[in-house]
């Protein structure tokens, strides 16, 4: 087997939700040895799975290491180049569901130990402190945008080899920087492979007692990052970074 941009995006992917989402599970599902460990650790584990997924991603073949189908979308529609759009999003939504599917391994008997049915949905999708879709849809095209400009500035040629080579650490201090800042009104999904491929694991596996998945919520996760992801590529391209 050789590697390829689409196994690329799709490992990489995984990666990013196993061990994101594996720190969320971690923090809150019942007799763990990181149970409540907080905030601080979410976002710390959030970070660091982005690092390692971007490097999975690129060992495996895909030099772009998107992971995301906002960040995808945004660089289509600043370079006007929308050839890899199918191919990158298709992997990352299969990607995060295999990576959501491990995580519900991994965490075997935590699920029966666990008596709260959100938490257990936590571990695959986020949800927002209070619900309020219009304000949580503003928070999660927010939160994309600044995703997307940090992404142009830490690409941006401006910078030279020193972006190239320390780039993966800087996609996660990016990401940890988010999550700090403004993951607490929504959980800061800033992707729609990451939020809605574990929805849908979360959905189709056997979890005990599980509860709903939401769905009524899921269009905020997806179509936020989308916008968010929109404008931060028209900005890149008005300005040409």
């Amino acid at each position: 087997m050789q590697t390829s941009p689409f196994l690329g995006e799709l490992i990489g992917t995984m990666v990013l939700i196993l061990l994101g989402n594996g720190v969320v599970a971690n923090v809150v599902l019942k007799q763990t040895k990181g149970e409540a460990g907080g905030w601080i650790v979410i976002t710390a584990g959030w970070a660091f799975a982005v690092t390692m997924g971007v490097f999975v991603a690129k060992a495996f073949g895909s030099v772009d290491a998107h992971l995301n189908p906002a960040v995808t979308v945004a660089f289509a529609v600043a370079t006007d180049d929308f050839s890899h759009m199918v191919p990158y999003i298709t992997a990352q939504l299969i990607g995060a569901f295999l990576g959501a599917t491990l995580v519900w391994l991994h965490y075997l008997p935590h699920w029966a130990a666990t008596p709260d049915h959100d938490a257990k949905l936590a571990c695959f999708a986020t949800g927002p402190a209070i619900r309020k879709p219009s304000a949580n849809f503003v928070s999660e095209a927010m939160a994309t945008l600044v995703l997307i400009l940090g992404l142009a500035g830490i690409s941006s040629k401006h910078l030279g080899e020193l972006a190239i080579g320390v780039g993966p650490y800087l996609v996660g201090i990016l990401v940890w920087s988010i999550g700090l800042s403004l993951g607490g009104t929504t959980g800061y999904a800033m992707s729609p492979a990451r939020d809605f491929s574990p929805r849908l694991a979360h959905a189709l596996l056997p979890i005990p007692a599980k509860g709903s998945s939401d769905w009524s919520y899921a269009w905020v996760p997806v179509v936020g990052p989308l916008v968010g992801a929109a404008i931060g590529g028209l900005l890149i391209r008005w300005f040409t970074l």
